[in-house]
């Protein structure tokens, strides 16, 4: 049955648009998009003309592609060619749901609302090998097509079409009801979908995309699930190797919440108006973004992972020995202009992040304030007298009783001024106050934050927030007080170099963060070198950019994130206004590779 935009997906958020939108003014643009000189194609007619004449066709995807909606559009205009089509849906080759939930049992801490662990096996490990083996083409019919998620296992020799599916949009599609985990046959909370996506199928379906990228002939995007656009997989490899020698900028995408602002309402005038806030944009969180390819105008969005699976090294230079195919760094915004304050909380040790949620590296962040008002403050460390049997009493009785508690007893506060860095590595207990835009600069995963003070508030479905006191206080640095926060925890800038139309100034981060920040603030153009690490820049003061890597050119506004790969030994950043620009800069410490 023929599904609407409106049923498929529970959100107030547009889709991409099928043409480029091109914006030559200083707006922040929601949907951007890199060219890549490669036709992209639109519609299942224009696929179903490229098949029509394949004996055997195999089609994969991510998880949370309609696979019924798909295989009847294409199914439609194949039979108005009248072709005799038959379709093996690779899902009666599965196990069983009973199967399937005790394989991944110890993966799933019970019923936690956030938290697992990693699964280590494969895709092929929800699957009984048995029915792949049986499952074979009918080679009477004129085309035979296996479809679904993991369609390659089933090892029929064909043209391999990968559907891809962008992260927001299957959660998009989850609120709404249509997607179901892997085989399951549960009807879940969206926090247990959520949490058996991240920890056990999105890394099994990483690791299986990854295998099959030197082997797609077709690459579909299929977000617009009436209209796909698609691409030659010997054109999408081509882009991918563009974009590593470029200046390149993922798709942003944004999402409300119950601390959350005006501030990006008012900034970026292409949001939805009518959404009740934004607390996040999720500008570079490469697990969950996409990037927006374009060919004669037309647009086809992938995963950002792409990148890395093409070649991590171009990406990545000296810190892909360490961190393989995980970008390590994100950048995103917290928004609390006339909002709330965030949850006073912590992220976890190194150890513990590893022992308890299969996470090689763990969540340090800082706060880099973008704006703020003038009362604008963020709460950071303990006070010098804190009490930790105290702390804990407090906040249980206030989670007991519903009771809000005065916790600038226990945690300190500080004035939040405009391009201020707050450090906080693991364990450091923090929120930030109403009244900022935070651009939270941080080590990549996203999840990790253990709650343990909520101003007793609901979420904006109006059920309670988890609170994590048991993870909290195993993580949790006391010690981390006082004057030692003005003295380790705020960072001091220090001019590092000048030159004739300007200076870079390095903001020192943390010993525990292994990443670095640096501002250059100038007039005109300034040429930086990478020196072999990725960079991940921002126009944090000032109108528009043209960021040049060779003839490879990009512009880039205000409050929009870009990334500079490796491979690139040097940049230009031309500022074109007269004002003076700020750019911040953040990268790997050579230390840490």
């Amino acid at each position: 049955m023929k599904q609407t935009i409106q049923t498929q997906r529970k959100t107030s958020q547009p889709l991409l648009p099928i043409n480029a939108i091109v914006k030559t003014n200083a707006e922040y643009n929601v949907f951007p998009s890199f060219s890549t000189n490669s036709e992209i194609f639109t519609g299942f007619r224009s696929l179903a003309n490229a098949i029509s004449k394949q004996k055997i066709v195999v089609i994969d995807g991510f998880g949370g592609v309609l696979w019924e909606n798909f295989r009847s559009h294409l199914n439609a205009v194949l039979v108005e060619k009248n072709l005799n089509v038959l379709w093996s849906d690779i899902n009666s080759c599965l196990k069983s749901s009973t199967e399937i939930n005790e394989m991944i049992k110890p993966n799933l801490n019970g019923d936690d609302p956030v938290f697992g662990k990693r699964y280590l096996g494969e895709l092929s490990d929800f699957f009984d090998s048995k029915k792949l083996n049986s499952l074979q083409p009918d080679t009477t019919a004129d085309i035979c097509i296996v479809y679904g998620t993991g369609a390659s296992l089933a090892n029929w020799t064909g043209k391999l079409i990968y559907v891809d599916v962008p992260k927001n949009e299957i959660q998009y599609r989850m609120r709404a009801g249509l997607t179901k985990n892997i085989g399951c046959t549960d009807t879940l909370a969206y926090t247990q979908i959520y949490k058996r996506l991240y920890f056990i199928e999105w890394p099994v379906l990483n690791a299986h995309k990854a295998s099959l990228l030197p082997k797609i002939d077709f690459i579909i995007d299929e977000q617009r699930i009436n209209e796909i656009t698609w691409m030659q997989g010997t054109d999408f490899r081509n882009a991918l190797d563009l974009m590593l020698e470029s200046p390149l900028r993922a798709r942003p995408w944004f999402e409300a919440g119950v601390w959350g602002g005006q501030w990006m309402k008012e900034h970026i005038k292409d949001l939805n108006q009518d959404e009740v806030n934004y607390a996040w944009s999720f500008e570079l969180i490469t697990p969950e973004n996409g990037i927006v390819l374009e060919g004669n105008n037309h647009l086809l969005e992938v995963s950002f992972d792409y990148l890395m699976f093409q070649d991590n090294k171009k990406v990545l230079g000296k810190a892909a020995a360490r961190f393989g195919n995980d970008f390590p760094i994100r950048f995103d915004y917290l928004d609390t202009f006339d909002g709330g304050n965030l949850s006073v909380q912590c992220h976890p040790r190194p150890d513990y992040i590893r022992e308890n949620f299969g996470e090689t590296f763990t969540q340090d962040e800082t706060y880099y304030i973008l704006d703020c008002t003038d009362d604008a403050d963020v709460y950071l460390g303990f006070t010098e007298d804190i009490n930790p049997e105290e702390f804990k009493n407090a906040l249980i009785e206030s989670q007991e009783k519903s009771e809000a508690i005065d916790i600038e007893k226990y945690v300190q506060k500080f004035q939040a001024k405009k391009h201020d860095l707050f450090l906080i590595p693991n364990g450091t207990i923090h929120a930030s106050g109403k009244n900022n835009m935070v651009l939270e600069i941080s080590s990549t995963p996203y999840i990790f934050t253990f709650k343990m003070y909520d101003w007793v508030r609901p979420g904006l479905d109006g059920k309670p927030r988890p609170i994590n006191l048991e993870h909290g206080f195993k993580n949790v640095y006391f010690d981390r007080k006082g004057e030692r926060i003005v003295d380790e925890f705020i960072s001091k800038p220090v001019v590092e170099a000048a030159f004739s139309n300007g200076i870079k100034i390095s903001l020192p981060t943390h010993e525990d963060h292994f990443y670095a920040v640096d501002r250059y603030e100038f007039t005109g153009e300034i040429e930086i070198e990478t020196f072999g690490q990725c960079h991940i820049c921002m126009l944090v003061e000032g109108d528009m950019a043209e960021v040049s890597a060779g003839e490879n050119i990009q512009k880039f506004k205000y409050a929009e994130t870009f990334v500079i790969p490796a491979n690139v030994p040097k940049y230009k950043i031309n500022h074109q206004s007269d004002k003076k620009a700020f750019v911040v800069v953040s990268y790997v410490k050579d230390s840490w590779c």
